[in-house]
């Protein structure tokens, strides 16, 4: 039950090419120093395929040579041309080893960015149903999958298949029954390992899968610690917790218990093929067919083989651990956007800022509508106030003209032009809002003030500050504007955060302006204060203030009041009050008379 109170979406079936295909995109601008690192790499690993010949050559002069004197030439200039040999390999090893730790640092850092930038333009609901720690997970996991992957490939992968193709060619040529043993030993041990680590990727999958949600669920609660300790939650997150870890303990074990019983079968395989070559080789050489040299590199070889093929079972478990890590990213990816700009999308121009709702209607699913048939017009500068109680729609109504969300039916205009067919980037360039809950940046005040307009100048930053009296408490911190206001702005008071939200509204100066609840977080001090900054900030704007405290919108021109996604009734807070019975009417007593119903908190 505990796990079901996560609601983590299953996830899709990803291909392996929609993960490579991903991966190109970020090899691509570094596709020749890769590559080519990769090529110059086997060529190390080739000129290795030709040292055991050597070795032969050295064990049969010693073999068959009866005088030293003469055969010590023989012996130092192929103990010289190992050496070259070893060096050729060095040189190639080590200076692709350069080139690729330059690409792959590069490649990895533009996968991060491919991630970056495709996922924080999803949607508002997108990021609503995820959680915060696993999408930084999946980020990290992705660009790490493909150094995994890379590696592997390159530096055992590679280096295999040169190695058995170098094998067999050479014993087929001194001894055939060698190559063909090795051959054999090759095609039952690989292919064993590829399809068991196949079959065994649905429960890498899950495994990568239980991390995501330990994850997700451990920032989750570490975000919300505050909430713990009020709520005296710790008992019921330490079983919640405790809940996701065994299960990604019980489902880890079991992928290693699998990785066990493979090892076992690679190492009877190992021990198998070395008596086989071991018994052969003394029945050929019983027979005067092979020579001691031929012993040494058969040997070699077999060692060399059984190192290398030794660890094919974490060569194989590293590719698809690297491709279920990966898919989880990729996943996100190949997520259509809900809301994206159409083909050829225009630039939003404001001149009067009025706001068109065409027969709006919205919903979440087909149990649940927020708005229906919402059809109103705001002129250019009126300023109106959404009142209503919780859940009439009034959020959502503002978030609509954000593109936060697209109506179901029906459109939003702005100056005559559907919002739809305009860049979303344009649009809110041109919109400014206000939260009620603002959330900052653990940056410093002057960077989170001029998020609002990150051209404006120190000066025009501290302007708005000052117009939100923000100056007020920054001129009390240490640092002054340079102060970091920690994750998510929680060094600051709400009410200091929303007046830093206010400031960057001043800075942005956009035509149209949305404030959710902008003075809820302030004491009455700091609101006499701002109220006029925000009577001058929403001076010739449009503006749309959505209000609980309906003391704070007498002054609104029009007032929309707003119960189970409808318009229910709209006017000046001085006609509304005088409907007998009207829901505006009944709200204003309720709160004149100093009760303050539940209905009427935040949304």
């Amino acid at each position: 039950m505990v796990l079901s109170a996560l609601g983590m979406k299953q996830e899709q079936n990803i291909s392996a090419r929609a993960v490579f295909a991903a991966f190109w995109r970020g090899v691509k601008p570094y596709k020749l120093a890769f590559f080519g690192s990769v090529f110059c790499f086997s060529i190390g690993m080739i000129v290795n395929v030709f040292i055991p010949i050597l070795y032969k050559e050295f064990f049969d002069i010693l073999n068959v040579s009866v005088d030293r004197i003469t055969a010590t030439p023989s012996l130092v200039r192929i103990v010289i041309y190992v050496g070259l040999l070893h060096g050729l390999s060095f040189v190639f090893y080590r200076g692709s080893l350069f080139i690729y730790n330059t690409a792959s640092s590069k490649i990895m850092a533009r996968l991060r960015q491919n991630a970056f930038n495709y996922m924080v333009l999803h949607s508002y609901s997108f990021f609503a149903s995820n959680f915060t720690g696993s999408l930084v997970q999946r980020v990290n996991r992705f660009s790490r999958s493909f150094e995994r992957i890379a590696d592997t490939i390159s530096f055992n992968v590679i280096p295999l298949i040169i190695a058995v193709i170098g094998a067999i060619a050479v014993t087929l040529v001194v001894a055939p029954p060698i190559a063909l043993i090795i051959a054999c030993w090759v095609v039952i041990f690989v292919p064993f390992h590829i399809f068991f680590a196949r079959w065994k990727q649905k429960y890498d999958i899950l495994v990568a899968t239980a991390d995501s949600k330990t994850t997700g669920v451990l920032a989750d609660s570490i975000t919300n610690q505050n909430a713990i300790t009020l709520f005296t939650g710790y008992q019921y997150e330490k079983e919640l917790f405790e809940a996701v870890t065994e299960d990604q303990a019980k489902k880890a074990r079991f992928s290693w218990n699998l990785g066990g019983v493979v090892e076992m079968m690679q190492m009877i395989l190992v021990y198998a093929v070395e008596f086989i070559v071991f018994y052969f080789a003394i029945f050929y050489w019983q027979r005067e067919e092979i020579t001691i040299g031929v012993f040494v590199l058969a040997q070699a070889y077999i060692i060399g083989l059984s190192q290398q093929l030794w660890s094919i079972s974490r060569v194989m478990r590293d590719v698809y651990e690297g491709m279920a890590d990966s898919r989880e990213m990729v996943e996100i990816l190949s997520l259509p956007y809900e809301v994206n700009d159409v083909p050829n999308a225009g630039t939003l121009a404001v001149s009067a800022g009025a706001i068109a709702f065409k027969n709006v209607s919205f919903n979440f699913n087909e149990t649940r509508t927020v708005l229906h048939d919402i059809a109103i017009n705001i002129h250019g500068g009126e300023k109106i106030a959404l009142v209503g109680p919780s859940g009439a729609g009034k959020t959502t109504f503002v978030r609509l003209i954000l593109r936060l969300y697209d109506p179901v039916s029906g459109a939003v205009q702005i100056d005559g032009q559907d919002i739809k067919t305009v860049t979303q980037e344009s649009l809110r360039t041109h919109v400014s809002l206000v939260p009620q809950d603002p959330v900052l940046f653990h940056r410093t005040l002057m960077e989170n003030i001029r998020y609002g307009r990150r051209d404006a100048t120190d000066a025009e930053v501290m302007r708005a500050a000052t117009l939100a009296h923000c100056d007020e408490f920054i001129e009390e911190l240490p640092q002054k504007y340079e102060t970091f206001v920690g994750e998510r702005g929680i060094k600051l008071s709400g009410g200091e955060r929303q007046r830093v939200a206010i400031a960057r509204a001043i800075l942005k100066n956009a035509p149209i302006l949305i404030l959710d609840e902008a003075t809820s977080s302030l004491d009455s001090h700091s609101e006499s204060l701002i109220q006029d900054a925000l009577d001058t900030l929403m001076h010739s704007r449009t503006t749309i203030v959505i209000a609980h405290r309906l003391s704070t919108i007498r002054k609104m021109d029009r007032i929309i009041v707003m119960e189970h996604g409808k318009i229910h009734e709209e006017g000046t807070h001085d006609e509304l009050i005088k409907k007998e019975g009207g829901l505006y009417e009944k709200l204003w007593k309720l709160q004149v008379s100093g009760f303050i119903h539940e209905e009427m908190e935040g949304e």
